[in-house]
């Protein structure tokens, strides 16, 4: 059973909370507060397995409850930097190891005999003589003790029995049978829902709005940016077809913006921007588009302002940040706010973002009622806040083999909008995780974005790391030589080599195919991924080896791979936003071409375990992923590779 956001009751008798993310009672049940938000990247499927493997039960003993948007009681709940599990790993281990030496100390005490001849295991504690206790028969006592008077212990690796194992995920029948609660799919009593017009292009803002002929709604209420959102205007009705059609009626007038914006022209002064080049002898240039995040459930948040407060539910990758900014915007304490995080279909760093949420305050707070903001699959590809365009100049000396010597990397790209005054050091800082024992400089030019720029996916390194693998893999290709040991000879005793090593095991070179490899050393983990291309530059086989330190939910691990090469797939052969007359031209997936079945390679996960501090996942294999496709496509069809998407103009 997994219930989503739902406040837990205060103690009643046989009940006890060692700490907030438990809650035993006397009737056998254990209640996880789960601390993050689930985007589908598995975090709550993790922080299942932590607890149920430091409690020894099963998890399917647990019943699991979302944590509201508050960082004071329950720490960092962001969910973005492949950060999610890393941190989450060591409080809810010690929350739960906690609980289960408690009950053990119980036992022990009711016993009358030592600690250590006690153990616990399914739901239970054991002792040689005197048997079992169910924990459910020692909650009272358990919460009568001293936390601070016992030493707690974590169950150690060799006698683990949930983590590291190959369970599904808590919520995966909920979301195939449909009964899982999304934020779009939130009613709440008096719900109203809104649907905006928003400015038609980049920066405009509106003039006048007629809605004369607007008919079957109950407000039309115009969204100003200094409030936090894009603009525009929002049609405010019973049901969502009715405010579609309101805002199908309205007529509206804008001033302003860049109407003539040409993404072509920014890719121009991009590259004419990009520093002066070192005087080596090779180089390549690569010119990086616009992406946009094109999560499954488009945009959407639920809000009920009230003088007092206010209440909202959504998909969001920050919860309690969300709920700080709400609290400042409304001029209430954040005590008086309420962030209920949903189930969310994709996230990818678009709902670190307020605009949708501030949408929909603004709306419940002109009504007066619960209103949901709905965006159109149309409205998320076109109003997004888009991956930066970059142009990037690679140069470097080799030596006799063929094997770079010295290197340098020339950059101009964009800040991020949330950081408008971002320092070239701190791109490279997020970018450039250049893994191999050559030594050289990184320049960047930041000029000002044009268009809302956000979080995507890997972020600068999605850049950096495609530049530079690729042009590595460019340098090979004119060595002759073969990807993977070429890469092997540069990493010295990186934490990189048994990772590529293995991949490349796994995918020996065959007669009639192509074999390209890229790697990245990022987020405290370590991937490689060696691709197989046919003559004509389509990926046939993709492996992946990945170090994340220790592996704690493999197939959790397997599916974010696989993810991240899906998402190379989609970007390196063709996905693009571009941008004409001042427009987004891509609307939805029928022309921003994500990757569809038949497009699929097979794709093989390796997990390459180093026992090092946990590292990292959800970003880490798109970078290499995207670099060793295009490189696999440069080298089946002799061209070299100029940018991404590489089979049609960028930009």
């Amino acid at each position: 059973m997994l219930a989503v956001s739902v406040p837990l009751p205060a103690l009643a008798a046989g009940e006890w909370e060692p700490n907030v993310l438990l809650r035993l009672d006397s009737a056998g049940g254990i209640t996880l507060t789960l601390p993050r938000p689930e985007t589908g990247q598995g975090v709550r499927t993790v922080a299942a397995m932590l607890a149920a493997e430091e409690l020894a039960v099963d998890v399917a003993d647990l019943r699991f409850v979302q944590a509201p948007g508050d960082t004071q009681r329950y720490g960092p709940q962001s969910i973005g930097g492949s950060r999610s599990v890393q941190q989450m790993t060591v409080p809810v281990r010690t929350a739960a190891a906690t609980a289960r030496c408690l009950l053990v100390a119980a036992a022990a005490r009711r016993w009358g005999v030592p600690v250590e001849t006690c153990h616990a295991r399914d739901g239970a504690v054991h002792h040689r003589r005197h048997g079992r206790l169910r924990y459910a028969d020692l909650v009272d006592d358990a919460a009568a003790i001293d936390p601070a008077t016992i030493e707690v212990t974590l169950i150690p690796r060799p006698r683990w029995r949930v983590l590291g194992g190959r369970g599904g995920r808590i919520d995966a029948r909920d979301i195939v049978t449909g009964r899982a609660r999304y934020g779009i799919d939130v009613r709440v009593p008096d719900r109203r829902v809104a649907a905006v017009l928003r400015p038609p292009w980049i920066g405009a803002r509106l003039d006048t709005v007629d809605d004369s002929a607007v008919t079957g709604v109950e407000a039309v209420v115009r969204l100003d940016p200094a409030t936090g959102v894009q603009g525009g205007v929002a049609v405010i009705a019973t049901s969502t077809a009715a405010a579609l059609r309101g805002r199908a009626a309205l007529r509206a007038t804008w001033t302003g913006g860049t109407p003539n914006a040409d993404s072509r022209a920014w890719l121009d002064q991009l590259a004419a921007a990009v520093p002066a080049p070192e005087p080596f002898a090779h180089t390549a240039t690569y010119r990086l588009p616009l992406l946009a995040h094109a999560p499954m459930e488009p945009m959407n948040a639920t809000a009920h302002v009230r003088p007092d407060g206010a209440t909202l539910w959504m998909p969001t990758q920050d919860p309690g940040g969300h709920r700080d900014r709400v609290a400042a915007f409304l001029g209430v304490d954040r005590a008086a706010v309420r962030v209920e995080p949903t189930l969310s279909g994709g996230a990818f760093g678009r709902r670190f973002e307020t605009d949708f949420v501030m949408e929909a305050v603004v709306c419940s707070r002109a009504v007066g009622k619960p209103v949901q903001v709905v965006w159109t699959r149309d409205d998320d590809t076109r109003h997004d806040s888009y991956r930066p365009m970059s142009v990037h100049r690679l140069s470097a000396e080799v030596d006799g083999s063929g094997l770079p010597v010295r290197r340098a990397h020339d950059v101009a790209t964009w800040p991020l909008s949330i950081f408008p005054a971002m320092p070239p050091d701190l791109v490279r800082l997020i970018g450039d995780q250049f893994p191999y024992t050559v030594p050289g400089d990184v320049r960047i030019a930041l000029l000002p974005a044009p268009l809302r720029t956000g979080f995507w996916r890997a972020v600068y390194a999605g850049q950096f790391v495609y530049a530079e693998e690729c042009f590595l893999g460019e340098l090979a290709r004119r060595a002759r030589a073969d990807q993977v040991d070429f890469r092997l000879r540069l990493l010295g005793e990186s934490r990189l080599r048994p990772v590529l090593a293995a991949a490349g095991e796994r995918l020996r070179p065959r007669r009639g195919r192509v074999r390209a490899a890229a790697c990245a050393l990022d987020y405290g983990s370590a991937c490689a991924i060696v691709v197989e291309a046919d003559r004509t530059g389509t990926p046939t086989r993709v492996v992946a080896a990945v170090d994340v330190g220790t592996t704690l939910h493999p197939s959790g691990l397997r599916a974010q791979v696989e993810g991240c090469v899906l998402d190379a797939v989609s970007t390196v052969f063709g996905a693009q936003v571009t941008v004409r007359d001042g427009a987004v031209v891509e609307s939805s997936f029928r022309d921003y071409a994500w990757a569809r079945i038949d497009q699929a390679p097979d794709i093989e996960v390796l997990a390459v375990d180093s026992g090092a501090p946990i590292g990292g996942l959800g970003e880490l294999a798109y970078p290499p992923a995207a670099a060793a496709l295009a490189t696999a496509w440069s080298m089946a069809r002799g061209e070299p590779v100029t940018g991404m998407p590489v089979n049609r103009p960028v930009g």
